[in-house]
Order: C-alpha cells, then structure tokens, then sequence
C-alpha cells in the first residue's frame, strides 16, 4: 500500500541536516504512549526493531547463557544471540507453530531470553493470549519474554496479543514494534519496544546515542496520525490475502494458515519451489525463498496490490502447468 500520504507529506518538509536528531526520540515515544495508553518512559526506540532485538541480546545475556528461540523464528534472533556471545537454542515447532511446551521444557538456569515472534515471521502463525501467558508463567523468573509483534496490525483474532498487556502486567516481559511492515517506512528504520521502566533504563545504557534519524522519528509521528491509511491497509489485506490462499489451494498447493500480510505455501520439494522461484523472478514477480528458516520446499508470498495479485496467481498456475 505504499506510505502514508501524511508522513510523505512531513518527509517534503525542510529540516536542518546540520543538528543531531532527538537522542531520547522524546516526541515519537510521546507519540506511540498516547496511541497505546503506555508510559512514555517505558518505550525505547531504535533503528528498526532488528536494533531493538540486538539490544535484549546485549543487555540481558553473554558468555555461558542461553537464549530460546522456535524453529522458524526470524533470523535476527540468532545473529543478536551469537554477537552476543550467547548460546541460541532452536526449539522445534508443532505444526509450523512455536510450541509453548517444548520451549519450557528447554529452559534451564542458563536460558536469559525467550524470542517470540507473534505472528511469526516466516510461518505467519500466532500463540494466543492464554498460550504467552502459561509460557511467561512457566519460563524462569529471571528470563526475559520478548514478543516480537512485527506484524500484530494486521491480526483480528479475539485471542490474540500483541503483547502489550502482558507487558503491562509482569516485568520481565518485553513487546516489539516495527514501523516497516504495515506503515510502510521499511527504508527509514524505525522500531520500538514496550517494557517495564527497570528494562527499558538498562537497555538506554547499552543504546548508542542519536540511534534514530530524525526523518524517521519525524515520519513515524506522521504515520501513527494517519488511522485511515492502516484502515485501508488492513481491509486490503482482508480481502487479498484469503484470494491468494484460495487460488493455490485450487492448484493443488498446500497452505500455512496465517495471520500476517504474507502467504506461506508448500510447493512439492526443494527442487520445484526453487523452479517457481526463477519462473516468478523471470516475471517480474519477487516473492521469497525461505531454506535458511528450515523451509526450503516453501515460498513466502507478500500480498501485493490487486493487479499484481491476480499475476501472481496466474504465472503460478502456468508454472504448474508446463
């Protein structure tokens, strides 16, 4: 869908190039605790969430300590883990879903961190409220929950998180942001996170100082101010996405169920989603490869406006049909 018309607008304004940004991105963070009812000094930002993530990795674990992960979580998770200098462990997935008692089962003394993406990014699956509550409940004390919520604008289940309630409630629990998915400001890198007051001063220690430039800040203000682009946004996805997931599911394809702005689909093995891949690209049709989250027989499928919808679905179709 683009960006929002407001923040392009602000983007076009002049600014001196010659000052420091707001190092403490006050004004942003004002902006994100009025929108979400939170404190405004429980809020810290950074230079897309990936900072963000590496920040919980720097702050809250190191040498000798491990850090949880699902299986198909996203990749930052074990990049920040290892630069770190922590141990990552990949707990397996039920069903393409992160399984709550398997991760529990890994915890030990050593586990520091918990990374959750919800919804998950590649699989577009989700833990509902109940399930990320038994997983805080049940993790040691002393490890941090971090909810990755990259994508929690486009979800509409009643059981659903985004994380900041349970933040609200227990202090060893964290929740991620991103402006770079449904706002659309993926190239101006702006990210924030949701926690208590003793995490959020620990991780402003480790922060590197004008972390977020000031278009970003100045841009993302804009964005949270436009609620009819994120309404458009959303019913856009509504629409599209299930025409996507019914289209491949006529050509015989399997389909992750999802909650994301992007389609999961299993093509026969490795060999032919690597061909599709090709055909696709040859069309001028770019979806994702996804081997190096332990997928390689899948596709990640972003929803895209309408006209490159139906292309999509129709190069597909010719590729199965060669």
């Amino acid at each position: 869908m683009g960006t929002s018309s407001k923040a392009l607008k602000e983007l076009k304004k002049g600014f001196s190039t010659s000052r420091y940004p707001d190092g403490s991105s006050y004004a942003l963070r004002e902006a994100l605790a009025k929108q979400h009812n939170i404190n405004v000094n429980n809020i810290i930002c950074g230079n897309g969430s990936d900072e963000v993530l590496s920040l919980f990795a720097h702050c809250f674990s190191g040498p000798g300590d491990e850090v949880l992960y699902s299986k198909h979580g996203f990749l930052v998770y074990p990049i920040s883990i290892k630069a770190a200098g922590s141990k990552p462990i990949s707990v397996p997935e039920k069903n393409y879903k992160a399984d709550v008692n398997a991760i529990i089962k890994k915890a030990s003394r050593k586990t520091k961190i918990c990374f959750i993406a919800n919804p998950n990014n590649p699989t577009g699956t989700y833990l509902t409220r109940n399930e990320l509550i038994k997983l805080r409940e049940k993790l040691p004390k002393k490890c941090l929950l971090v909810i990755d919520s990259a994508y929690a604008e486009y979800v509409e289940e009643n059981d659903y998180s985004d994380g900041i309630d349970i933040a609200k409630k227990y202090n060893n629990v964290a929740t991620t942001r991103t402006f770079s998915k449904i706002y659309g400001l993926a190239s101006l890198r702006i990210g924030w996170a949701y926690s208590s007051k003793e995490i959020i001063e620990l991780m402003n220690r480790v922060r590197l100082p004008f972390n977020v430039n000031t278009l970003a800040q100045k841009a993302a203000i804009e964005a949270i101010k436009d609620k009819k682009f994120l309404d458009k946004a959303k019913v856009h996805n509504k629409k599209w996405k299930p025409f996507i997931e019914n289209k491949l599911k006529k050509m015989g394809l399997q389909i992750v169920p999802g909650v994301a702005n992007f389609v999961l689909v299993k093509l026969k093995d490795e060999k032919q989603a690597n061909a599709c891949y090709s055909h696709l690209e040859k069309n001028k049709i770019f979806v994702r490869k996804i081997a190096e989250y332990g997928l390689p027989s899948f596709l990640r499928i972003t929803v895209g406006l309408k006209n490159e919808n139906i292309a999509l679905c129709k190069s597909i179709f010719n590729f199965l049909n060669k």
